[in-house]
């Protein structure tokens, strides 16, 4: 009977060039613990703990679809996010930790405003990762969010019922906005859009490229702000006096997103860094 370390020996071997070490560490006591329904602390606590042959089978079923570069998410079926659990699948992106600080950002202003209520829109919501996180912590808020992909929307509604919130879920092309919503005017605008250029595309990890969504993924390298731009004009309209918008941004074109919202009126913009030291979020005032 193989133990945890056996397991992790077999992983180092079979995703060498796919992963590197500490990503191969993390993902095979992650998925250890998935199967064996404990904790990834008490798996790397006790790695000559034994694993039962039904365990060692999945998790070789795991491994297979590792090595094609298959996000773990995926093949788990869910994510974490701003201590949540998501859906996902290969409809939406995985929720990642530099959106959840975005998230992080708005509540707090939220909070220093002393807000308790008004609209808030979410463009672009995949998972419905930001709209659920923000209705969570902001109940008395009235949250509704738009998708140009039908199957998004799907899994976006799954995950509010999975996280007993309510959402108004919207399908819509925010590049040609014919959609209907049921607020005037919205105290609150945030956007995840797509923002990768080809050019990005060619540093980033095949299990991006080839597994997650390119709709939400890729602008054209003539326009990458294209979004930013529709985005901005439609806050222009739908704000309310003194609302604010917040976009994450591709970390390469941070002053021509101030730029671009400065040409567009909108004022105190700020441009803020991620956890890695990079622009990635801005927040504006209409």
């Amino acid at each position: 009977m193989k133990t945890v370390k056996d397991v992790s020996s077999i992983f180092r071997k079979e995703l060498v060039g796919v992963y590197d070490t500490r990503e191969i560490d993390s993902l095979c006591m992650i998925v250890i613990a998935e199967i064996a329904g404990t904790s990834s602390a008490k798996i790397k606590a006790f790695p000559e703990l034994e694993l039962p042959q039904e365990h060692l089978d999945a998790i070789g079923a795991i491994l297979l679809r590792l090595k094609t570069g298959e996000p773990l998410q995926y093949i788990l079926g869910h994510a974490e996010f701003y201590g949540s659990t998501f859906k996902v699948n290969p409809s939406v992106l995985i929720p990642r930790p530099e959106t959840e600080e975005l998230v992080e950002w708005v509540l707090s202003l939220v909070g220093n405003k002393h807000l308790t209520g008004g609209s808030i829109l979410d463009i672009g919501t995949g998972s419905g990762c930001i709209a659920i996180s923000v209705k969570k912590n902001l109940p008395g808020f009235s949250i509704s969010a738009i998708d140009i992909s039908q199957d998004a929307l799907r899994t976006a509604t799954e995950n509010a019922e999975l996280n007993n919130t309510k959402v108004n879920f919207i399908l819509g092309d925010i590049l040609n906005p014919q959609f209907e919503i049921e607020h005037s005017k919205f105290e609150i605008i945030i956007s995840n859009p797509p923002y990768v250029t080809m050019d990005d595309k060619k540093q980033m990890h095949s299990n991006v490229t080839d597994f997650e969504p390119h709709t939400a993924l890729f602008v054209p390298e003539n326009d990458p702000l294209e979004f930013y731009n529709a985005i901005a004009d439609f806050a222009s309209k739908n704000l309310a006096p003194g609302g604010l918008l917040f976009f994450e941004i591709n970390e390469n074109y941070g002053e021509q997103t101030v730029e671009l919202l400065n040409n567009k009126s909108f004022k105190n913009i700020e441009l803020r860094k991620d956890m890695s030291e990079r622009d990635r979020m801005i927040k504006a005032v209409k």
